[in-house]
């Protein structure tokens, strides 16, 4: 899959290291009017990304829109849209979005406003809704041109809710970042030919320095890069046309990630234990020269399938599968794919590489050396987690191997 990418992710990283310098003093941001000393109040600004990762069903897209009214926040975690004590950043007009503009580190400022000081919980986005022919909410299949209206809860109009606590001081700037999963969010109907529903996964964060940063082969395709922690995704992207990538704004910094460089043409590769250690830092894990390698494309079959039918019908609207892969000793696991089950058959399928992983752990002194893993475990085997909200996770060995593989489980509440 391939876009444009409007800003340089350069100017992306010169950009978030700006604004984390204004909110180290305190300063205002976007022309908004910072409150006067002694008011007690602060000002608050929000910025929207997307971890694109776009296959949904059979289908790759190439937009995802939302239309964005306003963002609210409130001190309870409670409150309801019809209470008082919101804090609104209202958008007029409403402005159109296309989340998979929004890649490697790439942020849609939304607004700034002042701010009563305090402890804040409760943030909600809120989107307009598709009206007859005025598509608000919508996608596009890669290929083509036409936009598919997606399918939106009644809470999108009242706003998507996210509990992310933050607390405003006086005079000071509150940056935050929804991150907005925008292929996680939706489910396909049918597999493309019933529709799409819009399952809104969103987050919210600081807008920090604490970024990886590296590149990867320009000439290897459908690549995803992901940082992850015990073998579930934090943040995803896919690299730009000259092979660079970028994880931003990793929250909280002073932890260590895995981060899984993965093309189901070639298989995985694995960095472990990289360190992002401050709210400045930018940890770089490869460069243009030497970009991080891939193993070697299976002979002659590249890449497996594994698929099936999820069920009962009360778990299709929130169903996942994914296929994680055991790597060694110091990261047992990651995940490599994962898939939405579609919401009116149950279907999932997932493309998986054949190929080994390699592994090589993070050092500060580059390049980095990648090999088979030091302490592999007997294989390389994959494992399926099915899982829906309300009922019990579900797994399956698949093993190692070329065989497509097929599993078909019903989750229990």
């Amino acid at each position: 899959m391939t876009r444009t990418i409007k800003r340089s992710i350069k100017a992306v990283l010169l950009a978030v290291a700006a604004s984390a310098a204004l909110v180290a003093c305190g300063g205002g941001g976007d022309g908004g009017v910072a409150p006067a000393p002694g008011t007690g109040a602060g000002t608050l600004r929000v910025a929207l990304t997307d971890a694109p990762n776009c296959r949904v069903g059979n289908d790759d897209l190439d937009k995802v829109y939302v239309t964005v009214e306003r963002v609210r926040v409130h001190q309870s975690s409670d409150a309801e849209p019809s209470n008082g004590g919101w804090t609104d950043i209202a958008i007029s007009p409403a402005r159109k979005i296309n989340l998979l503009d929004l890649t490697n580190g790439r942020l849609e400022e939304l607004g700034t406003t002042p701010i009563p000081a305090g402890n804040y919980t409760q943030v909600r986005l809120v989107l307009s809704a598709n009206q007859g022919n005025q598509t608000a909410n919508s996608l596009v299949r890669l290929g083509e041109t036409v936009e598919i209206p997606l399918r939106t809860p009644s809470a999108a109009q009242s706003g998507l809710k996210i509990i992310r606590p933050f607390t405003v001081q006086p005079n000071t700037l509150v940056d935050l970042v929804i991150d907005f999963d925008a292929c996680r969010s939706i489910v396909a109907l049918g597999r493309g030919n019933g529709g799409y529903l819009l399952k809104p996964i969103l987050t919210a964060h600081p807008r920090i320095v604490a970024a990886i940063r590296g590149f990867v082969d320009p000439a290897i395709t459908n690549v995803t890069v992901s940082a992850q922690k015990n073998g579930v995704v934090v943040r995803s992207t896919v690299p730009a046309a000259n092979g660079e990538f970028v994880l931003a704004f990793l929250d909280p910094p002073g932890s260590p990630y895995d981060v899984v460089v993965t093309s189901p043409a070639r298989g995985s590769s694995v960095v472990g234990g990289v360190l992002v250690s401050t709210t400045n830092s930018i940890v770089e894990l490869s460069t243009a020269a030497r970009p991080i390698p891939l193993p070697a494309a299976a002979v002659p079959t590249t890449s497996r399938s594994a698929g099936g039918t999820v069920g009962p019908a009360g778990a299709l609207g929130t169903g996942v599968v994914r296929a994680v892969q055991a790597v060694g000793t110091a990261v047992p696991v990651v995940e490599i794919a994962t898939d939405n089950v579609d919401g009116t058959s149950g279907v999932y399928a997932l493309t998986l590489p054949v190929a080994s992983p390699l592994y090589a752990p993070f050092a500060t002194t580059l390049p980095l050396v990648f090999a088979t893993p030091a302490s592999p475990p007997a294989d390389f085997s994959y494992k399926l987690e099915a899982t829906a909200t309300g009922y019990v996770k579900q797994t399956q060995n698949i093993g190692t191997g070329a065989a497509n593989a097929t599993w078909s489980p019903t989750l229990v509440p």
